[in-house]
């Protein structure tokens, strides 16, 4: 697979004004949809390892995105690429023997949720048998990312490489009741089709933390309490970075 196909999805330039306007067109349609698509009525299991509660809450709250946060269409696509190369794994995976299943027998993605639905999450499958190298079934989860985050995810593993996914990982164990096996964590990495393979044993400590902030990001959110800022400045990186920067800096 070539590196344009891997990801690297900037639109190429051209002196041609008709190419121009063709991508400017592929762009707003890109744009549009992801605009229709409905928001999330529920606290996100995928998100609660972010370092910050009250980004966590702003999302659940539905609180507006700054203007220059928001993500554009070169975004978009990387993050539909993403859904690609999960399927990808899928095929392999199942190819190399591994009994993984994605989807209950109605079609939908496993999942859970609790506090009547206002905190759910999604998980990408779970292995329920194959070749006698881990212990069934285990939860699985798979992301991808660029040649440098890919590596230190083989340097360092998802615990330190990236705590939201390893808090993700605890808290889908968890509330699927996969805790018994460790889980299968796979990233391909979108530079080089690489693949990062490490089996997480559950966290009980991490899963009872991130699913005790859960329950405080929704009763704060309920009693309409904004929770304190993770920083005191918002040149702190966290919030440099934080799609509610202005948001949560020009309120009290």
């Amino acid at each position: 697979m070539s590196q344009l196909a891997l990801g690297q999805l900037q639109a190429s330039r051209s002196s041609d004004p008709t190419a121009e306007q063709v991508s400017a067109l592929v762009d707003a349609a890109i744009l549009a949809d992801h605009e229709k698509k409905p928001r999330r009525a529920y606290i996100g299991a995928s998100s609660l390892g972010d370092e910050c509660s009250r980004k966590i809450q702003y999302r659940y709250l539905d609180a507006p995105v700054d203007e220059d946060k928001k993500f554009p269409a070169r975004t978009l696509r990387i993050f539909a690429l993403g859904h690609v190369l999960e399927d990808e794994m899928v095929k392999v995976l199942r190819m190399a023997g591994f009994d993984l299943r994605t989807q209950d027998s109605k079609g939908k993605q496993f999942g859970f949720s609790i506090a009547e639905d206002q905190i759910a999450g999604h998980i990408d499958g779970v292995i329920c048998g194959g070749p006698n190298v881990i212990g069934y079934p285990c939860l699985w989860e798979n992301k991808t990312a660029s040649d440098k985050k890919f590596n230190e995810f083989v340097r360092h593993g998802v615990a330190k490489a990236n705590p939201v996914y390893a808090a993700q990982i605890a808290i889908y164990q968890a509330y699927m009741d996969l805790t018994e096996n460790p889980a299968l964590f796979t990233v391909v990495n979108k530079n080089t089709s690489e693949i990062y393979y490490e089996l997480v044993p559950f966290d009980a400590e991490l899963a009872q933390r991130i699913s005790d902030r859960a329950a405080n990001i929704l009763t704060a959110s309920k009693a309409n309490d904004i929770l304190p800022r993770i920083a005191q400045t918002q040149d702190y990186f966290a919030c440099r970075m934080c799609e509610f920067q202005k948001t949560c800096w020009d309120s009290q």
